[in-house]
């Protein structure tokens, strides 16, 4: 963040998420209560007009400090199972905005589902995001990226499939970091002709929208902000959901696919053949088509505009805007 010209503060509390017996057992709620006069403190210095929050374990001492201080806020929610934090201080909340409907049932008081705020693809036509890429335009694309969580799993598969993926598809492949070295010693191992149909990246930045774009199939966990992108621009994904974080993943992911927007794979089950049934229904217009109308049905491609709709009234001390200007906030084409 601060590379980015963002400020950043951080408190004193850590990740309240240790289960085993530590010096951090006790530590930890110290901390905790500690954050509270830190958060007051910062509160009172930067005199926000509002409070935009995820939830998390650190808003735990914000939260409270903003009640005190009785600065407006706005808690978002995005995974469909809410988490610990997320209850524990939903009602020190002004306003809730979720995801997912179902989450409202999970939390006290009224809600607003709006769905996740997505990154801007204005002005990017597949087209120009294929040509952008180096993509060649008569091969369906197939974008594999694991997010933050134990991209491993993925990576190897990529690996696995490579010679018999690159065949008919070609291959945007988000591997991080540490699988960018192994990455390139495969694509060096393809034959010439081919290696050009496989772009491996640790990551890819501001390419991200030409890639998602781009996109025929997505392979990738079931973060919040994957599937949200997914559903608003109509693309079928294949879910495999990380299995370590409470089940969020998981639960995420089976919406998506009751509706027909996703096919979900179980982590242990993900492998080659795995990746290889993927690259064959890229190439299936027939079986992509009523995906990618379910994934458009679930879409909310405004919701950072219903976002800021509730930010901007509770900054300005104004009625909050109704639950069905929100939904056609949430629905529009951003």
């Amino acid at each position: 963040m601060p590379a980015a010209g963002i400020p950043l503060e951080r408190l004193w509390l850590r990740s309240l998420r240790s289960v085993d017996l530590s010096l951090h057992t006790v530590l930890d709620p110290l901390r905790l209560v500690a954050s509270l006069p830190q958060a007051v403190a910062l509160l009172l210095r930067s005199r926000p007009r509002v409070i935009f929050t995820t939830g998390g374990y650190v808003a735990i001492p914000v939260l409270l400090a903003a009640a005190l201080l009785r600065i407006p806020t706005l808690m978002w929610e995005g995974n469909r199972l809410a988490g610990r934090s997320v209850r524990f201080t939903a009602r020190l909340a002004s306003a809730l905005a979720v995801t997912f409907a179902e989450t409202c049932n999970q939390l006290p008081g009224d809600c607003y589902v709006t769905g996740t705020p997505i990154r801007s693809f204005e002005g990017l036509s597949r087209d120009q995001a294929r040509a952008a890429l180096g993509l060649e335009p008569q091969l369906p694309c197939l974008l594999v990226f694991g997010g933050s969580q134990a991209v491993r799993r993925l990576n190897d598969a990529v690996a696995d499939a490579l010679p018999d993926l690159v065949v008919g598809a070609s291959i945007v492949h988000v591997c991080g970091d540490a699988g960018l070295e192994d990455a390139r010693r495969n694509r060096a191992s393809l034959p010439t002709a081919l290696q050009g149909r496989y772009q491996p990246h640790a990551f890819l930045d501001a390419d991200m929208a030409r890639a998602l774009i781009a996109a025929d199939l997505i392979v990738g966990r079931a973060g919040s902000s994957t599937l949200a992108e997914a559903s608003a621009l109509g693309t079928p994904i294949v879910v495999v959901p990380y299995p370590h974080a409470s089940g969020h993943q998981v639960a995420n992911a089976r919406l998506l696919a009751d509706a027909g927007a996703a096919l979900v794979v179980a982590d242990e089950d993900f492998d080659a053949d795995a990746l290889r049934r993927a690259a064959a229904l890229a190439s299936d217009a027939s079986a992509l088509q009523p995906m990618r109308a379910a994934a458009r049905q679930l879409g909310r491609p405004g919701s950072a505009a219903a976002l800021a709709a509730i930010l901007l009234a509770l900054a300005e001390r104004r009625a909050l805007p109704s639950s069905r200007s929100i939904e056609e906030l949430s629905r529009a084409d951003a």
